[in-house]
């Protein structure tokens, strides 16, 4: 009759850096999915807002990682939220707005903007890229 045992010792702290630390596993993938993310913003974003857009990853309270994407351009919250219909005025009290229409120039003391439709293109990217 044959006995066959086995034994095996679990190093904790190489697993914790597999999993937790900058470099491991868990981080790495948590990466490369980030930057598929990031590259996807910057292919939907309007105009010269692409080249704004930065990601990082960080580490949260529990130890678990975070990507996070930025976009520092001053009118991402407007292009992303979208605006209301609203007036717009001269700057200068008594003067006039100037603006084309048709090839023709107009003069007028206000202007109503009718607003623009919310485009949410960090949503969209986290959806396409995942």
């Amino acid at each position: 009759m044959f006995t066959v045992s086995t034994s095996f010792n679990l190093d904790r702290t190489r697993i914790q850096r597999m999993l937790r630390l900058p470099g491991g596993i868990v981080y790495r993938d948590m990466e490369r999915r980030l930057r598929r993310v990031e590259a996807e913003a910057i292919r939907r974003a309007p105009g010269s807002m692409g080249s704004t857009v930065r990601s990082q990853i960080r580490t949260g309270a529990g130890g678990d990682f975070q990507g996070v994407i930025n976009v520092r351009h001053p009118a991402a919250l407007y292009v992303i939220g979208g605006t209301r219909p609203h007036r717009i005025a001269p700057r200068r009290p008594g003067g006039v707005l100037r603006f084309t229409v048709n090839g023709q120039v107009v003069y007028a003391r206000y202007a109503m903007h009718p607003g623009t439709k919310p485009n949410n293109f960090l949503r969209e990217a986290l959806r396409a890229a995942l």
